[in-house]
């Protein structure tokens, strides 16, 4: 479809850009999805909390996703990155690194969050297979395990309530200082939770399961299982470039219909929420796609 104007160009191939697709593919609207292929979940094992997809791999989600999207003729897929978008509503300029151009009315960010570089020493080698950020997706492979939970702060306290309920057997690593007022000590103690602040020296693990977290202090904490707060950033710079306003915690800024701030653009999924999880992007993806399609439709009416 390059050089022909598309409805709407989505960048990102998650949940959440899949799903935009299939809704606006089954309402014949020309779409490309540009994506380069390095999802953010691609360290884990298995998609969780996704009816009829559950412990599904990452991989085999989107293989069966694209299949499906492929009995609408008017949605294509482009292996690439986008580089610049210019232009403006209506008549959108995108370029990629590769040197594909289109002219899209829409754009669609579905580009997720990534990481920052995971900087405690071993906690890239467990990351994904032992070692989680969300225990709605993960939570029960480790239920009733000794885990450590390495956040800090007054969060540190909702945190520790919520995985309370997978386990009771759990130890707070702060990896410095733990950011909290003697009222919230206190409440960790009354439920006998341990704490500890010493900086993390190393996270010991085989085969991708952790062992032990080791601190600075020489204490070592045995677990099979971490839970930790990423550090994370959108997945793209694309949306700031243009101009997309940004929350403080790095998300792209939408209104209720998944609108940006820059008229013809719109975000879902990760991106634009801190419901990250599969099933959510996916549903935030089928809901703005619906809100695009109405647009359009409305604009060719007119």
């Amino acid at each position: 479809m390059e050089n022909e104007l598309l409805d709407v160009t989505i960048i990102g191939g998650g949940p959440g850009g899949l799903n935009a697709a299939l809704v606006l593919g089954r309402a014949r609207k020309k779409v490309t999805i540009i994506d380069e292929g390095r999802p953010r979940n691609a360290v884990t094992r298995e998609v969780h909390g996704f009816l009829t997809r559950d412990k599904i791999t990452p991989h085999e989600f989107r293989r069966i996703a694209k299949e499906e999207i492929s009995n609408y003729p008017s949605v294509s897929f482009v292996a690439d990155t986008v580089v610049a978008i210019t232009g403006t509503d209506g008549q959108f300029q995108i370029e990629t690194v590769q040197g594909q151009t289109f002219a899209s009315k829409k754009v669609l960010f579905a580009v997720g969050m990534k990481d920052e570089p995971l900087d405690i020493p071993g906690l890239k080698d467990v990351y994904g297979k032992s070692a989680f950020v969300c225990p709605y997706c993960d939570g029960w492979e480790l239920r009733d395990q000794p885990l450590v939970i390495i956040r800090r702060g007054a969060e540190l306290l909702h945190f520790a309530a919520l995985i309370s309920g997978w386990t009771d057997r759990f130890t707070v690593c702060t990896n410095g200082p733990d950011e909290l007022t003697d009222t919230e000590r206190k409440e960790l103690r009354r439920h006998q939770v341990p704490l500890f602040d010493s900086p993390i020296r190393n996270i010991d693990s085989s085969d991708g399961i952790v062992q032990q977290v080791v601190l600075a202090d020489g204490t070592i904490v045995p677990c099979t299982g971490i839970f930790f707060k990423p550090e994370l950033i959108t997945g793209s710079d694309l949306p700031r470039m243009i101009g997309c306003s940004i929350t403080e915690w790095g998300a792209v800024v939408v209104d209720d219909f998944g609108k940006t701030n820059v008229p013809g653009v719109y975000s879902a999924g990760d991106a634009a929420s801190r419901m990250h999880q599969a099933i959510a992007a996916a549903s935030m993806g089928a809901f703005v796609a619906a809100a695009i399609n109405n647009e359009l439709s409305i604009e060719a009416w007119g």
